[in-house]
C-alpha cells in the first residue's frame, strides 16, 4: 500500500520533471509559446482532480480502476505547476553567462545542460518540492476511485467509521511527503553546491 502510494506519487513528478524543462526550455526561446505555455497550465490546473481521474479513461480509453489515470493526471498538474517557473529561472541566467560559455565554444544543447540548467535548478527544486508534496495528498482521492495507495485507508476507515486506518493513513502521508522532501532538498544541495555558500 506504502509502496503503491510512492509510484504514483513519484513516478508523475520524475516524468513531469522531464516534460517541464523541455516546455520551459521552448517557453524561454519563444516569447509567444511561454504566454500560450502559461495560460494551459492555468487553466488545466483548475480541474478538479476528481474530475480528471474520471475524464481520463474516456479520453484514453483505459479502465476506471487503472492507475495510469493517477499518473497521467499528477503528471499533467505537476508538469502545469512547473512550466512557468523553469521558464521564469531559463530567463533569469545572466546574459552575460550564456555569452561567455557561447565564446568557449558551448554549442545550445551542451550550454543548456552544462550553463543554464544548472542555474536554475534551485528554482527548478523549489516547484520540485511542492509539486512532491501535492502528489502525496492527490493520490489518496485516488482511492475514491478505487486506485491503491493510502488513500485506502481513509476510505475503509470512513466506511466503517473505524478511526484508527484513517490516522495511521494520515500520519504515513505526512511521514512520506516529509521524507521526500528532505531527499529534494539534499538533491537539490548535491546539484546545485553554490546555494550553501554562506549557510551554517
Amino acid at each position: 500500500m506504502l509502496l503503491e502510494h510512492v509510484y504514483l506519487s513519484l513516478l508523475p513528478l520524475v516524468v513531469s520533471v522531464v516534460l517541464a524543462v523541455l516546455l520551459g526550455l521552448l517557453a524561454h526561446r519563444l516569447p509567444w509559446a511561454k504566454a500560450a505555455l502559461a495560460g494551459t497550465a492555468n487553466v488545466l490546473y483548475t480541474i478538479p482532480s476528481l474530475a480528471l481521474f474520471a475524464i481520463i479513461p474516456a479520453v484514453i480509453g483505459t479502465q476506471v480502476l487503472d492507475s495510469a489515470n493517477v499518473v497521467i493526471a499528477l503528471t499533467l498538474y505537476t508538469t502545469a505547476l512547473l512550466v512557468r517557473p523553469v521558464a521564469d529561472a531559463l530567463d533569469a541566467v545572466p546574459a552575460h553567462v550564456t555569452a561567455a560559455a557561447t565564446a568557449m565554444g558551448f554549442r545550445p544543447v551542451r550550454r543548456f545542460l552544462a550553463v543554464e540548467l544548472p542555474l536554475a535548478v534551485p528554482v527548478l527544486a523549489a516547484g520540485v518540492r511542492v509539486g512532491s508534496v501535492s502528489n502525496i495528498s492527490l493520490v489518496s482521492v485516488g482511492a475514491l476511485i478505487g486506485t491503491g495507495g493510502l488513500g485506502v485507508l481513509f476510505t475503509d476507515g470512513f466506511r466503517q467509521r473505524y478511526l484508527a486506518p484513517i490516522v495511521i493513513g494520515i500520519v504515513l502521508t505526512l511521514l512520506l511527503a516529509l521524507v521526500v522532501d528532505l531527499l529534494l532538498v539534499w538533491l537539490r544541495d548535491r546539484l546545485a553546491p553554490w546555494t550553501l555558500v554562506g549557510k551554517p
